[in-house]
């Protein structure tokens, strides 16, 4: 498969075609930063294109093909340098008595057989009644509890799973004057923003020891749902469900902490483009891959304006983020 579209600049590759083909032609050893949203289809199923990992057969095959993108992954990815996935438990159905799939345990594994090193995980808090109104699961109703507790679900948390190729790391992650920003809804106390920026010893930065402690945190539960890019727009007939794209928050926490400005973050499964919008904002440059060309087209969008330096807040007026949650 040829890739379909590009758009190449001096910020950003992004590309509509199989993220597999893409990555050959990538250098070995030569992404600093990957993140992104495995296309599972026990969740969504985005398009009807036998390349597409969300429609596969069955789960065996999905593991078949998927071992391909983290393998590719890994050749790509500088020595001591991270990968990080975004994930849940899957619900095996929605009868009321789910049982789940260990996804999450099933991804470790398989980085770890590629040349990854599990380096742990985050997890991104959800309210209950807010996923049961999104996904309609049904044992999240209070009428599981009234009828038989026996038969109550989890709002299972979104999960980051950080992964580390195995080598030195030939280029520090350095933060001299310590973190400078915080993304999540929780306000940095008023009393602490005079040490933003301190350069003097460091122990001292209050400012930024209040943001590690944060983001240092193995649940994290004031990432801003609602916090995304324009996606409405890029939704078609085949979209067999509510698509919701990986919230700007952690993207940014990953981006500030895992990377350095102008290093190359790449993410195989672009969607909307936020995996590749951020590191943009955030003076690094990116490469993203989109098999969809409605979501690809959507992307060209998001990071048009990214290339010219438009806020989050100022694409909130777009009315193609106007959209229930």
């Amino acid at each position: 498969m040829a890739v379909k579209d590009q758009v190449i600049n001096d910020k950003y590759a992004i590309y509509n075609g199989d993220c597999v083909e893409v990555m050959a032609d990538l250098p070995d050893n030569s992404i600093h930063l990957s993140i992104y949203s495995p296309p599972f289809g026990g969740l969504y199923q985005y398009s009807s294109s036998e390349r597409d990992l969300s429609n596969s057969d069955d789960y065996a095959v999905f593991s078949h093909h998927y071992d391909y993108v983290i393998k590719e992954i890994a050749r790509i990815t500088m020595p001591g340098r991270m990968t990080s996935v975004h994930c849940m438990d899957i619900p095996n159905s929605n009868s009321g008595t789910d049982s789940y799939l260990d996804f999450p345990g099933d991804i470790i594994r398989m980085h770890e057989r590629s040349g990854f090193e599990y380096a742990g995980r985050h997890a991104i808090w959800k309210e209950p009644l807010a996923v049961r109104l999104r996904t309609m699961q049904k044992n999240l109703a209070h009428a599981s509890l009234v009828a038989d507790s026996m038969d109550c679900g989890i709002a299972s948390a979104d999960y980051l799973l950080l992964f580390r190729k195995r080598g030195k790391n030939p280029t520090p992650v350095a933060h001299p004057v310590g973190m400078l920003d915080y993304a999540g809804d929780r306000e940095v106390p008023p009393e602490l923003i005079k040490y933003r920026g301190y350069k003097g010893k460091q122990t001292e930065n209050l400012f930024s020891h209040w943001i590690w402690r944060q983001y240092a945190d193995c649940m994290w539960d004031d990432i801003r749902i609602d916090r995304v890019l324009p996606f409405k727009d890029s939704r078609d007939p085949e979209d067999e469900k509510h698509v919701h794209p990986l919230q700007l928050d952690v993207i940014e926490r990953v981006v500030q902490l895992r990377s350095n400005p102008g290093e190359t973050v790449f993410t195989p499964f672009m969607g909307v483009g936020s995996e590749a919008y951020i590191p943009v904002m955030l003076g690094r440059r990116a490469i993203g891959v989109e098999l969809k060309e409605s979501y690809y087209r959507q992307s060209v969008k998001n990071l048009e304006s990214a290339y010219n330096g438009a806020s989050f807040e100022s694409l909130k007026g777009d009315d193609l983020f106007k959209e229930g949650f």
